[in-house]
């Protein structure tokens, strides 16, 4: 680069914005919504209307299957360029910590290298969840979300060696790979790929269950960690509940008409926005689609989650060992039949 094009370029570099400071790289389903929005109304922080946006965990080259499908290793359907990326934390301001909330980057082997290039200093957060309830609540948002079509848990764990094989895979899956269940929870294996490219010191790993007991104080141990002011006055944050779909069929009708996938969920959607405010659909039409389509989770199917902890007990040793605490106590793996 000539010396004259040099400050052209840091011109455009900085109105792109900047690199997060720090990363909420997940797992999802374990308090990283709240922590996020408790966060983001510090002043010292600035975190961006748009969470998740999985930059790091892309793969530019995504594996497809014969017929050109995406099958898992792809992470996610949609493209960013860096300046995209970066512009969505141009509005914080000088003096202020920006961060990326992205749950993909726990378990996405390339985005702990790719974060570190781009960051060395960077701060990592981590949440880890008792596995089988982790399992369980994920199964349900990759319904609400149209990732996952089998409304069966049972099953849908069953499917995972033909779904790795590309097989099975929902056509409304834009994210394959998040539908290996039984992958989230290999935590030593995720910890490691960050403790491989960061000193420990730069990663903080939270446990759900102090975050759900505690928020305020697990929030404030995250402000210290971040070196921002812990003293104020923080609020609770309820966000992300579980929830079942009640109807498939109906949920895919609503799908059509939000996405205007055909004539006449085109026209109902154009209309809506003719006759009310973007304020309005907000305050009323959201809530009442979500009231239409979801209801609060049921129970879980207490003998699949017995069983799913009997499986994952050796997960839970070996995590408890990494990270020296007693999670075996915690989740209630030493009292496993």
């Amino acid at each position: 680069m000539s010396a004259s094009a040099e400050p052209q370029a840091a011109a455009e570099a900085a109105a792109c914005g900047r690199v997060p400071d720090f990363f909420i790289v997940g797992h999802a389903k374990s308090g990283t919504t709240a922590l996020y929005e408790m966060l983001r109304r510090h002043p010292q922080i600035f975190l961006p209307d748009r969470k998740e946006p999985q930059f790091f965990a892309r793969n530019p080259d995504p594996p497809r299957s014969a017929d050109g499908r995406p099958v898992p290793g792809q992470t996610g359907r949609r493209t960013e360029t860096q300046a995209e990326y970066m512009a969505l934390y141009a509005p914080a301001g000088p003096g202020q910590h920006v961060g990326d909330g992205s749950t993909f980057y726990l378990w996405s082997p390339e985005a702990p290298g790719r974060i570190a290039r781009a960051q060395p200093a960077a701060r990592i957060i981590a949440i880890l969840r008792e596995p089988a309830s982790f399992i369980d609540s994920l199964h349900r948002q990759m319904l609400q979300n149209h990732t996952e079509t089998e409304r069966d848990l049972r099953t849908a764990l069953a499917l995972e060696a033909a779904r790795r094989r590309g097989e099975s895979i929902p056509a409304s899956a834009f994210w394959p790979e998040a539908l290996l269940y039984s992958e989230r929870v290999r935590y030593v294996e995720q910890l490691r790929r960050f403790h491989a490219v960061f000193p420990r010191e730069q990663v903080l790993v939270l446990i759900y269950d102090d975050f759900r007991a505690d928020n305020e104080a697990t929030v404030r141990r995250v402000l210290r960690f971040l070196d921002v002011d812990d003293s104020s006055p923080l609020a609770a944050v309820e966000a992300n509940p579980s929830v079942d779909v009640r109807s498939p069929r109906m949920r895919a009708v609503v799908r059509a008409v939000y996405r205007r996938e055909n004539r006449l969920g085109a026209a109902v959607r154009l209309t809506a926005k003719a006759v009310t405010t973007r304020r309005l659909r907000g305050r009323l039409l959201y809530p009442l689609r979500q009231r239409v389509l979801y209801r609060p989770a049921g129970q879980a199917d207490e003998q699949l989650m017995a069983e799913l902890r009997g499986r994952f007990a050796p997960e839970v040793r070996a995590l408890s060992e990494y990270l020296e605490r007693d999670l075996v106590a915690l989740w209630g793996y030493d009292r496993l039949g």
